[in-house]
């Protein structure tokens, strides 16, 4: 889960934990149904913390939930670092980043049913993987591995296209995950400019922490 800067007494760290169980319980609700009219009686309960509690960290169930995304987002994101700590290349961690969330539709299926079901409205977030990705970009473009001149534009695709990857993983649990992420991976980074030889040797080239 996602976390801030630590609470500084026993009142706060009361209340992030509050706070952190209702976001908790909407994206339970999230991944497992979508459905965002459950009442704030049934959130509160999922959450095991009385239904008052509710108004003090939130003011609807919409900021709830928005909240709750959000919350899914960074860990996504959080989760993508981790894993691609050391890496330099722009081109590479643009496929690592594919390939790392194919994997996390078993790690981490949860997060992965939000993401297809919400993640199109985020993009172009300032939350999650959205300005990691960005900026990798703009590194790539800058340093002219990357022969595309809009980074945002090429977001967008790139974006598209992860997203895709999700719904395929999540819907086809048979398909060979990696190969799938692997061959979009390769499309995006010819479309960011990559020769043909040089965008399929990326995408094969071991993952981090895998053998």
């Amino acid at each position: 889960m996602s976390t801030s800067a630590p609470p500084k007494n026993r009142f706060e760290r009361r209340r992030a934990e509050t706070r952190q169980a209702l976001v908790r319980a909407a994206r339970q609700i999230l991944a497992e149904t979508g459905d965002t009219s459950a009442s704030i009686q049934a959130i509160a309960e999922r959450a095991d913390v009385g239904f008052g509690s509710f108004y003090n960290h939130f003011e609807s169930k919409t900021e709830l939930f928005d909240a709750a995304v959000a919350d899914a987002l960074e860990e996504f994101g959080q989760v993508i670092d981790a894993r691609v700590e050391g890496i330099d290349d722009p081109a590479e961690l643009v496929a690592a980043g594919f390939r790392l969330t194919a994997q996390m539709a078993d790690s981490h299926p949860e997060l992965l049913r939000i993401l297809r079901d919400r993640g199109l409205a985020h993009i172009h977030s300032d939350s999650g993987l959205s300005p990691r990705a960005l900026r990798d970009l703009e590194i790539g473009i800058a340093s002219g591995r990357f022969t595309c001149g809009n980074a945002t534009a090429a977001l967008s695709a790139l974006g598209g296209t992860l997203l895709s990857l999700v719904a395929l993983r999540l819907d086809r649990p048979d398909l060979d995950g990696d190969e799938a992420a692997s061959d979009l991976a390769e499309m995006v980074l010819r479309m960011l400019g990559l020769a043909a030889d040089d965008a399929h040797e990326v995408t094969r080239r071991p993952l981090p922490g895998l053998a």
